[in-house]
């Protein structure tokens, strides 16, 4: 897992650029933090959206874990985050949890969109409780994505089309019910192990991605199974692949 790192450059206008041919080429600028266990994929955004004189979008910090992420953002005070619901160390919504003083900043908020694989409604609706202004997912294109980043900067809230409703759905009343009743009875730990061992990780890899021992990792499967009632991490990960939790 590689350390956060920032990227201390200034971005300069773009001279020459012909009108829309980018965002940069507007004027406009918002400066960003990816967050996302995967390096390869932060890699891809970067090099997708990260070309600032084209697009207006200035990466300047990257984090892998929540940890991380709370480090970086704590330090950079981007105008707009990208954060990945699955994370080692309490996911997206741990993260939400321990920057809400940042996202309460009237003078300079931070304010974070979700760019997650998953389309599960549990997702959208936890990060969406937890103060996201919007949920994207990976499928979208860049220009996309960076127009949904300048969206986000402006304090609109954006979601993929399909996702909308399940906001809506949710918010339409206080006493609206859990999303699925047997994810429910998991708790959010469990719901973590339950991803990775659906994706495929050994329990030591499973281990090292939350920090904690792999008889945790052990004692967490094995109620997982208890409370799906399911009998071993093949079932497991059907079950999860069923509800688009992977």
């Amino acid at each position: 897992m590689s350390d956060p790192t920032e990227a201390n450059g200034t971005a300069g206008a773009a001279e020459g650029a012909e009108p829309g041919q980018g965002d940069g080429a507007n004027g406009r600028r918002v400066q960003v933090v990816l967050v996302d266990d995967h390096r390869m994929f932060r890699t891809g955004v970067q090099a997708e959206i990260g070309q600032t004189e084209q697009t207006g979008v200035e990466v300047i910090g990257e984090a892998a874990d929540v940890d991380q992420a709370v480090t970086v953002i704590t330090a950079t005070r981007p105008e707009v985050v990208l954060l990945d619901v699955h994370l080692p160390g309490g996911g997206g919504v741990e993260v939400l949890r321990r920057c809400a003083p940042l996202m309460a900043d009237a003078e300079r908020p931070v304010r974070f969109l979700a760019l997650s694989v998953s389309d599960a409604a549990e997702d959208v609706i936890g990060v969406i409780r937890g103060g996201a202004r919007g949920y994207v997912t990976k499928t979208i294109t860049g220009t996309d994505l960076v127009d949904s980043i300048f969206r986000v900067q402006e304090g609109d809230a954006v979601f993929s089309p399909r996702l909308a409703g399940f906001v809506l759905d949710a918010f339409a009343s206080t006493d609206a019910p859990p999303v699925d009743e047997d994810l429910d009875r998991l708790t959010q730990r469990e719901r973590e192990v339950l991803r990775l061992i659906a994706r495929g990780y050994a329990y030591k890899e499973i281990a090292r991605q939350l920090y904690i021992s792999v008889k945790t990792v052990e004692s967490h499967v094995s109620a997982v199974l208890r409370k799906l009632q399911l009998s071993n991490r093949h079932e497991l990960t059907r079950w999860a692949t069923a509800r688009r939790l992977v």
